[in-house]
């Protein structure tokens, strides 16, 4: 017997012996239409022919749209099908409000056939046309959109294209990261922000830059001008409001702070957009921001390339599963400013070992 399904309607139907579901008390389609009533179906038997006979709690139904159950504009006509449930006869227009379609339409939206007929509809010369739910089809597998021949795998492709492509991107990200890129680890630097919250809108409270032969530059608590509490975030960096009251301010750090920028040639962050969006403000005009811009690379962004290449396991590019997925132990307590920027650097020269001079 088959396993539990998901029909396309998203109900998990599970499998059951028609005895045990008369048992139950479980409702056919054929009961329901008479008693005009709806439910999501909750279980399923085996016919001899392949498809299903779906079963409805009895407890779990509700009346159904009365436009469901009036008249059609056509002569009553019932068909009693192997099950022995019977279906009524349908205009295709009617039964398409309902979602009721053919096998052949039902094809070309991509769907098997699950349930058995649950209508029927005749063509001009009498014969029969069956139709099906929708909402108790199963989503068909989709050919790659490459070769056309095989079921998709990931990405609309099936598992040889993709495979294929895998190794183009896999050869071109292992030339990148090993390319010696010449740089001065003095002159490289990493830097990480703890803040208030997790908008524009919130204040930097902490600040810390490394250069690339880990030395600090600047580990800082910041005293913010506007904001007085910041219970959410104080839980995750652990920085209090009385903290930093005796920090100094953006304003007063932001000399020095441009100064460090201005003589690196890398600044590197993991997630950088987030620290971007909040350190540009210590600069007035556009062409400053886009200068720091332009030195700015983001460790986040080449270590989800990393996975994607080599690591399809790994489902989140958080800086922890980065540090897991290279073993690489904390100097200090995670997500905090000094021990995120240390760790990014670590992730850094594992991405790029060939990355300095020295």
């Amino acid at each position: 017997m088959k396993e539990s399904v998901r029909l396309r309607s998203g109900a998990v139907v599970s499998p059951i012996s028609r005895r045990d579901a008369q048992a139950k008390n479980y409702l056919t389609r054929n009961d329901l239409t008479l008693m005009h009533l709806a439910a999501t179906p909750c279980a399923f038997s085996e016919l001899e022919d392949g498809t299903m006979m779906l079963w409805f709690d009895f407890e779990r139904v509700v009346d159904a749209d009365p436009d469901l159950w009036c008249s059609d504009d056509i002569k009553a006509e019932t068909l009693t099908l192997p099950s022995g449930n019977e279906i009524q006869r349908m205009t295709v227009r009617h039964a398409a409000k309902f979602g009721y379609y053919s096998a052949d339409r039902m094809a070309a939206m991509h769907l098997d056939l699950f349930e058995e007929p649950v209508a029927f509809a005749r063509k001009r010369d009498r014969s029969l046309v069956y139709l099906y739910d929708k909402a108790t089809a199963l989503r068909a597998p989709l050919n790659c959109v490459k070769c056309g021949k095989d079921v998709r795998f990931k990405k609309k492709l099936c598992r040889a294209c993709y495979e294929e492509e895998l190794a183009v991107r896999r050869a071109e990200g292992d030339a990148h990261r090993a390319k010696a890129y010449g740089m001065s680890r003095e002159r490289v630097l990493f830097f990480d922000l703890e803040l208030t919250g997790f908008y524009d809108r919130d204040e930097i409270i902490s600040i810390s830059i490394f250069n690339a032969r880990g030395e600090q530059i600047m580990d800082t608590l910041v005293r913010p001008t506007h904001t007085k509490k910041w219970k959410r975030t104080e839980k995750i960096h652990g920085i209090t409001p009385e903290m930093t009251a005796g920090a100094a301010t953006l304003e007063e750090l932001t000399p020095e702070i441009k100064r460090i920028f201005a003589a690196a040639d890398n600044i590197i962050a993991y997630g950088v957009s987030t620290d971007y969006s909040h350190i540009k403000y210590i600069y007035d005009t556009e062409a400053e921001r886009e200068e720091l811009k332009g030195k700015i690379r983001c460790c986040a962004n080449e270590f989800v390339r990393y996975i994607h290449e080599h690591r399809p396991d790994i489902e989140h590019a958080s800086l922890t599963d980065a540090m897991a997925c290279f073993e690489i132990e904390w100097d200090g307590v995670a997500h905090t400013s000094i021990a995120d920027t240390i760790g990014c650097m670590k992730v850094w020269e594992k991405l790029f070992p060939n990355y300095y001079i020295d």
